[in-house]
């Protein structure tokens, strides 16, 4: 078997492995649908008393509030998702790396399995609804590709940050913590709770530069067209080689951390 092969065959499983828990995927599409209908009467008050916030009209404000519920799921947004904190707690962690694959592409390859179902499950329902609903914006057919591109680099992002958390417990005796801190970081910068361009000034702009807009604001911008396309991929492009190549690192120094501790 090829490294590919190897790779390919953990994606499947990653979905697979998450197809076991259908009903629990339906009940999160369910929520999302539920919050999604809520904020959408919160975000349609909000433009009606200020048309034009955000550069958004109505239906991109509602379209907003339905894109980014179904990101909640593929993108992780209220962290964990991977199995690697427990390891390393359990000591399984020294059998991870002792394969003859990479512990991080392993862990990337289940984990866009994971996204992959999760987008079918949780995150079509919440925008079907939305389209009964109230209607949403479609994209142009030019406009999918950069989506698409934009939601994989997401996910990316998206694992390189988790990636980095879940080793954490290397160091820490407690990533609760961490957790915590990542978790309101990535809710309240990402554009899951209010666009970015609702923020003030310097604020605003330096949310859209930090990589948790990486992981929402920018696909769900290319999804409504209102991104510039190159320069917002080139961004996420920046953010997952710059996330991923910290995850290999930290990789490296726990392989000798546990060396040096012997298991």
């Amino acid at each position: 078997m090829t490294i590919i092969q190897l790779y390919a065959r953990l994606v499947r499983y990653g979905f697979r492995k998450h197809a076991t828990y259908v009903w629990a995927a339906l009940a999160g599409a369910f929520t999302n649908s539920v919050f999604g209908v809520l904020r959408a009467y919160v975000l349609i008050a909000l433009w009606q008393a200020r048309p034009g916030l955000a550069g958004y009209d109505i239906a991109d404000a509602v379209t907003f509030c339905f894109v980014t519920q179904a990101l909640i799921g593929p993108m992780q947004l209220f962290g964990g998702g991977l199995s690697i904190p427990e390891r390393i707690r359990s000591g399984d962690i020294a059998l991870d790396l002792v394969r003859p694959a990479s512990l991080q592409l392993w862990a990337l390859a289940e984990d866009l399995g994971r996204a992959a179902y999760l987008f079918l499950v949780r995150g079509i329902p919440p925008m079907l609804i939305g389209a009964a609903l109230f209607g949403i914006v479609t994209p142009e057919p030019a406009q999918w590709p950069a989506f698409l591109a934009g939601f994989l680099l997401g996910v990316l992002v998206g694992f390189g940050w988790r990636y980095l958390v879940a080793l954490s417990v290397c160091w820490l005796a407690d990533d609760r913590g961490v957790a915590t801190v990542s978790l309101v970081l990535t809710l309240f910068l990402s554009g899951m709770m209010l666009p970015l361009g609702l923020f003030p000034g310097w604020l605003g702009e330096l949310a859209a530069a930090l990589p948790f807009a990486a992981m929402v604001q920018a696909p769900t911008d290319l999804y409504l067209g209102k991104a510039d396309v190159l320069p917002t991929l080139a961004l996420q492009a920046c953010w997952a080689v710059a996330l991923l190549g910290l995850g290999a690192l930290a990789t490296r120094a726990i392989r000798h951390k546990v060396v040096i501790q012997g298991g």
